[in-house]
């Protein structure tokens, strides 16, 4: 793709959000599509006093560790006994059918007020692994759910688990004269949206704030893309850049200190580094190609970036404290929208080696390149804060992959309508 091409692709892109979607209802629903096979075996018994609350506990916990596909929950109707306490943990009935590890529970109170307890059993040496209790209301159910199934996932697997994560992404509705735009943050499993921006304009490019407090996004209001900065809890919201041209791609620092973006406020698009507390802009990039889309590694020293300066959209790197950028990508034609891992070892992209545009993932040690999707129509990958899942979009839907392409995951609004732009938060404890 040459340079002019490119840079009508990239307006092209920006012009194509108005044909977008919204929806009536922002409920994510998950469809495991692949992979649930081969996880380990676990049972998550149901909690005792279950009836006396409005959420089913282990059911949440079940799909949660379900979904990641490295654990087999044993059907209820499948368990030799429903024990709420550890006395009465059985150990060789869950031995004879082959159960390693169980999970019981409580619960306790009422009228909106609760206790739960649980514990996490090892059947083969006998004993509890890990036991907690957390205090509850009606609205915070949920969490104690995800909170538990944290708990479990690290401890067997010695991994933080992403459970109590969040997700923020976009959901539109084509109109007959106009379209309607919302972004939204919700559960890591869908539930509890939450609407931060309803508008008549396009919105894209979500991105958490490192502790999770903020959200960046692109706003097209009044015709004029802008990048904005807004509170989740308060919805109290700052327009940071609004110049004439391009304002895109919000990319927070680790130390939420600053944001990457790309401004053509001096002609070309170029890299622009904004710093929050001074409120002032310097230019990164200075180049005649189109550079774009900037993320930066885990340390903070350097930003990885969209180009076209050797004729297609590859992947480059530049070091904060100078120097020229460096190319990362050699594989296919295009190779754009790059995520740098939680570890700083892969590279999560937008790929098209011939087959369509496709998610994929490059070890930037050896270099080596795998594709994650199975589609041709992908976008706007996010890695999970641990590192083991992707969120992007496809079609008219999100999807989900683990980092080894082996469990998958589709992720629809109730209502059919469209949803895209998917950010995964970090962790937010």
């Amino acid at each position: 793709m040459k340079r002019t091409n490119m840079r009508n692709f990239l307006f092209t892109i920006c012009l194509g959000l108005l044909a977008w979607a919204q929806v009536v209802r922002a409920d994510l629903v998950i469809d495991i599509v692949g992979g649930r096979q081969g996880g380990q075996p676990i049972a998550i018994v149901p909690f005792g006093n279950q009836a006396s609350v409005p959420v089913d506990i282990a059911g949440i916990i079940t799909n949660n560790l379900q979904r990641t596909g490295k654990f087999e929950a044993l059907p209820i109707g499948n368990m030799p006994q429903q024990p709420t306490e550890l006395l009465q943990v059985n150990l060789p009935s869950w031995q004879a059918v082959g159960m390693p590890h169980v999970v019981i529970g409580r619960i306790m109170g009422g009228a909106g007020n609760y206790t739960i307890e649980f514990q996490l059993v090892d059947v083969f040496k006998g004993g509890q692994l890990v036991g907690l209790s957390y205090t509850a209301t009606n609205a915070t159910l949920r969490q104690v759910a995800h909170k538990i199934s944290d708990v479990i996932y690290q401890t067997l697997l010695g991994e933080r688990g992403i459970f109590s994560t969040r997700i923020a992404y976009v959901t539109v509705r084509r109109g007959i004269n106009t379209s309607q735009y919302k972004l939204y943050v919700a559960d890591m499993d869908g539930a509890n949206p939450q609407m931060m921006l309803d508008s008549n304009e396009p919105i894209f490019s979500p991105a958490w704030s490192p502790d999770g407090q903020n959200v960046a996004y692109v706003s097209l209001e009044g015709k004029q893309a802008g990048v904005y900065i807004q509170n989740v809890s308060s919805g109290r919201r700052n327009r940071i850049a609004a110049f004439k041209g391009l304002n895109s791609a919000p990319s927070w620092s680790p130390d939420g200190s600053r944001l990457a973006m790309t401004l053509s406020r001096d002609g070309n698009p170029e890299i622009y580094v904004f710093n929050v507390g001074s409120r002032s802009f310097t230019r990164l990039t200075n180049d005649a190609s189109i550079d774009t889309e900037p993320e930066w590694t885990p340390d903070g020293g350097s930003l990885v970036f969209t180009s076209d300066r050797t004729g297609s959209p590859q992947i480059y790197r530049i070091s904060l404290g100078g120097g020229g950028a460096q190319r990362l990508t050699f594989t296919g034609n295009y190779n754009a929208r790059p995520r740098v891992s939680p570890d700083g070892t892969k590279l999560l992209m937008l790929h098209n080696g011939g087959r369509g545009y496709q998610i994929a993932v490059m070890d930037l040690a050896s270099g080596q390149l795998s594709i994650l999707s199975d589609s041709s129509s992908d976008e706007s990958p996010s890695f999970a804060p641990n590192g083991s899942m992707v969120i992007y979009g496809t079609g008219r839907q999100l999807a989900a992959v683990s980092i080894d392409g082996r469990v998958r995951q589709r992720l629809a609004v109730q209502a059919g309508d469209e949803v895209r732009e998917p950010a995964w938060s970090p962790f937010l404890d």
